[in-house]
């Protein structure tokens, strides 16, 4: 219930601050991403509640750096929304054409599909950086796993890249990228706490030896 509240009170700000109710962009993201993210919530909690459990909660062994990634990221996260809603809601300071708003679509689709497949493959996908040896934790290498060692990472990625262009706003960018370079380095991180601390992922990463992009990272 505080979670559904806290969105419609979000909603209700993003779209006071863009000026319009008649915002076709804006609105077309509110539809994809709740649709999407509720039909994700039900299925996990029907299908894996436990997973469901660890993501509803901050445990008590979270990485303290990771506490400060996503602090950063957060505020982050709120200056590109409101940017965004300033800029193609409010004042069209960017003139995007609608075929990049149109391009701007497929990594956010994209993202949808690699999020929901870690998220039905990894039933460690924890929100937060930590060893979850109160869970058993093992590594997960099939699926995308196999291909890349973080595409949880690489899906939120490309939701960012492609989210400015969607909603027609140039100057989220200035959010957007900045957003990217920090869950490069959460990647970094994580992939360190892991190799140091859960049983069998050096091993993996010999095997599968890219981060997010193959041949590059």
């Amino acid at each position: 219930m505080i979670r559904i509240l806290g969105s419609l009170v979000f909603v209700g700000l993003w779209l006071l601050a863009a000026g319009r109710l008649d915002w076709l962009q804006g609105w077309a993201f509110l539809l994809f991403f709740f649709t999407w993210a509720l039909a994700l919530s039900v299925r996990m909690r029907r299908v894996d509640p436990d997973l469901y459990r660890e993501r509803s909660h901050v445990a008590e062994n979270v990485e303290p750096w990771d506490k400060v990634i996503m602090t950063i990221y957060s505020l982050l996260l709120a200056m590109l929304m409101f940017t965004v809603a300033f800029d193609a809601g409010r004042f069209g300071w960017s003139s995007v054409p609608l075929w990049a708003q149109a391009l701007g679509w497929i990594p956010l689709f994209a993202a949808g599909v690699i999020v929901w497949h870690v998220s039905m493959i990894n039933r460690y996908l924890s929100r937060w950086a930590r060893l979850q040896d109160d869970r058993s934790q093992v590594v997960i290498s099939h699926g995308l796993y196999g291909v890349v060692r973080h595409p949880m990472y690489l899906g939120i990625i490309l939701l960012f890249l492609g989210m400015p262009l969607a909603l027609a706003s140039w100057w989220s960018y200035l959010s957007a990228i900045p957003i990217v370079a920090v869950f490069i380095y959460r990647t970094a991180r994580e992939d360190r706490m892991l190799q140091d601390g859960l049983a069998g992922y050096r091993e993996y990463s010999q095997r599968v030896r890219y981060r997010l992009l193959p041949g590059i990272w």
